[in-house]
């Protein structure tokens, strides 16, 4: 009896499980697909987004600010015929002009920009802050560990921990002044 018992407790559980399998299965099998993530891009007059999706991945390209129309576009054809002394002739001229405007109105008259948009004073100003901060770290470095170190050293049990973070405190005051002085003397 107790044989037949467990037989029968054993296939009921064994006919529970293939029962959950085969309906995780079928949950499997009429899945709608990939699931692309929805992506809201905020959206203005001069914005433009364009999303290429497949089954390798997708890719996004998304401008924030993207004029339809900001450019004109001018053409000047003019032929001369010359009657003279000498003999006539004929003088052909032919000019195309394409310019572009930026929103407020103004010609843009392009140059002076690298790839990421920045002009020349841009980077000339970004190399003397950079410069500026580290000259302005190390002397705020020099005087913390001269003047602030040796004050706070003594201190039992955290001296040496009060001393790490007085040379850090005076290398973050250093960077900022030196970026300040800096940016007055290259006129940035």
């Amino acid at each position: 009896m107790a044989n037949s018992t467990f037989k029968l407790c054993a296939l009921s559980i064994g006919g529970v499980i293939a029962f959950a399998h085969i309906g995780a299965l079928g949950h499997l099998i009429k899945s709608k697909g990939p699931q692309y993530p929805v992506i809201n891009f905020p959206a203005g007059d001069y914005s433009s987004y364009k999303v290429e999706a497949g089954k390798d991945g997708y890719t996004i390209e998304y401008k924030a600010n993207d004029p339809a129309i900001l450019e004109s576009q001018r053409s000047l054809s003019s032929d001369k015929s010359k009657k003279g002394f000498f003999g006539g002739g004929t003088e052909s001229r032919r000019e195309w002009r394409k310019d572009q405007f930026t929103m407020d109105g103004t010609r843009n008259l392009g140059g002076a920009t690298d790839e990421q948009g920045k002009s020349a004073k841009d980077i000339e100003c970004i190399v003397a802050d950079a410069g500026a901060r580290s000259q302005g770290a190390m002397a705020g470095t020099s005087i913390a560990a001269g003047v602030g170190v040796p004050a706070v050293i003594g201190i039992p049990y955290v001296g040496w921990l009060a001393a790490g973070w007085v040379s850090l405190l005076g290398g973050r005051v250093g960077s900022s002044v030196g970026s300040t002085v800096g940016s007055v003397f290259n006129d940035c």
